[in-house]
């Protein structure tokens, strides 16, 4: 078989994915004469690893752009190359990287969960967005403004939330695709002082990965 190179990027939520990374660069290592593994960033730049196994040789991979590079006896090399090479001599690689989240900005009327009429109309656009993704999956997080006690807030971020993943769900998307957080009055959009009402903070942050 000839040489091949992969591209694995994993972040700490990603468990189960660097799992199935590590089998598949253990069974290619098994198979070709030689196995290239490169690290890229992700496109919101959060920490990535990747765990090269070879036998009982282990090669950790935690900088973007780090290289390893398994020989046909098991041993395995580790350098860094630029970005300029990588689109150089493996632009196949980045064709593979997903797609960067998406964020959308849904707006509430004061004290309720109910969606304003111009964030009802846009639940559309989210659904598609999240349907033309190969993951599709979906966090939703409620705010609230700061009127009102930080505990009722609480509980109303979390209701506002759960509307929203409920409309998702009525439009067709699958329940268990979406994940519902609350965040209270703890990160406006724009700071105030407390019990201003201040419509942008009357939010839900909906995140498509």
């Amino acid at each position: 078989m000839t040489g091949m190179e992969q591209n694995t990027t994993t972040t700490r939520r990603r468990g189960a994915r660097l799992a199935c990374a590590l089998s598949l660069v253990a069974l290619l290592g098994a198979c070709a004469p030689q196995t290239r593994v490169i690290l890229l960033p992700q496109a919101n730049a959060e920490p990535s690893g990747v765990e090269v196994r070879v036998g009982d040789r282990v090669q950790v991979l935690t900088k973007p752009y780090q290289v390893a590079e398994v020989g046909q006896r098991g041993g395995i090399e580790v350098q860094t190359i630029s970005a300029e090479q990588v689109l150089r001599d493996f632009p196949r690689l980045l064709n593979l990287q997903p797609s960067a989240p998406e964020s959308f900005r849904l707006e509430f009327m004061p004290g309720s969960s109910d969606l304003t009429s111009a964030s009802l109309e846009q639940l559309s656009t989210v659904v598609a967005r999240a349907q033309a993704r190969s993951g599709g999956d979906i966090v939703v997080t409620g705010h609230t403004d700061r009127v009102g006690s930080i505990e009722a807030n609480d509980r109303l971020s979390l209701r506002r939330a759960q509307a929203v993943r409920n409309l998702l769900i009525e439009r067709g998307f699958k329940p268990e695709l979406i994940e519902a957080v609350g965040r209270g009055e703890r990160e406006p959009l724009v700071d105030t002082p407390d019990e201003v009402a201040e419509p942008r903070n009357r939010r839900a942050e909906v995140t498509v990965r």
